[in-house]
């Protein structure tokens, strides 16, 4: 199987900053995009940010300049540092790996099991 644990969220001031990190482990053979996913109450679950193996990025137009992905080398991590953070952020933020698990099975969508973060005065 294949587990990320996510970590960083908390609650923060409105103009405050985050760093959330996602490790990925388990049977894992290839990762090819990473990123991050929030789900405010009420609301449907968006794509925030996502990164490929390559290093290629793309942002959400709420979120971009404000906040920037980034994976390690080992392409296993992935981490989402977010500034000038907005009362809109508040949402439980998930990680997804779309992830082949071995040469003989395709690629499948794997997530973690969410963090909240909160921006409140």
């Amino acid at each position: 199987q294949v587990q990320l644990v996510e970590s960083g969220g908390g609650s923060v001031q409105p103009g405050g900053s985050l760093r959330l990190s996602c490790a990925a482990s388990g049977s894992i053979f290839r990762i090819n995009n990473m990123g991050w996913y929030r789900q405010a109450p009420g609301k449907q679950r968006e794509l925030v940010a996502s990164i490929t193996s390559g290093g290629s990025t793309s942002y959400a137009d709420s979120v971009q300049g404000r906040f920037t992905i980034s994976r390690d080398n080992a392409k296993t991590m992935v981490s989402l540092q977010m500034i000038s953070l907005k009362p809109e952020d508040t949402a439980v933020y998930y990680c997804y790996a779309y992830v082949r698990r071995s040469v003989t099975l395709d690629f499948s969508n794997y997530w973690g099991q969410g963090t909240q973060v909160t921006v409140s005065s």
